[in-house]
Parts: structure tokens; C-alpha cells; sequence
């Protein structure tokens, strides 16, 4: 999943430059959607390895 967010991260970054102003807010929110799925996600997964009993690493 960070690779998708890195991903329209630089889409929008370029777009941006070029001045492409509604692809470069469009990527640039579906990057931070992704990411923050991505957390969440992270998230549920090491409060769920802490309930079964192994320290997260």
C-alpha cells in the first residue's frame, strides 16, 4: 500500500509542477486516503498480534 501512496504522491507532485492544479489535488488525495488506510490497518494489526501474546517487533 505505501507503494501505491508513493505513487500518486509523484503524480501529484509533477502534475503540480506542470500546472495540471485538478490531477495534482485528485493524486494527492488519493494518496492520503491510501495512507491512511494503510494506518489504520497497521494499526488493528499490532493491537491484534499484542492481544495474542507476542510483543510487537
Amino acid at each position: 500500500m505505501l507503494g501505491w501512496v508513493i505513487t500518486f504522491l509523484v503524480v501529484a507532485i509533477i502534475a503540480g509542477m506542470l500546472g495540471f492544479g485538478g490531477i495534482a489535488s485528485a493524486s494527492a488525495g488519493i494518496a492520503q486516503t491510501i495512507f491512511f488506510v494503510f494506518l489504520v490497518l497497521f494499526l488493528i494489526a499490532m493491537v491484534f498480534r499484542a492481544i495474542r501474546g507476542r510483543p510487537p517487533v
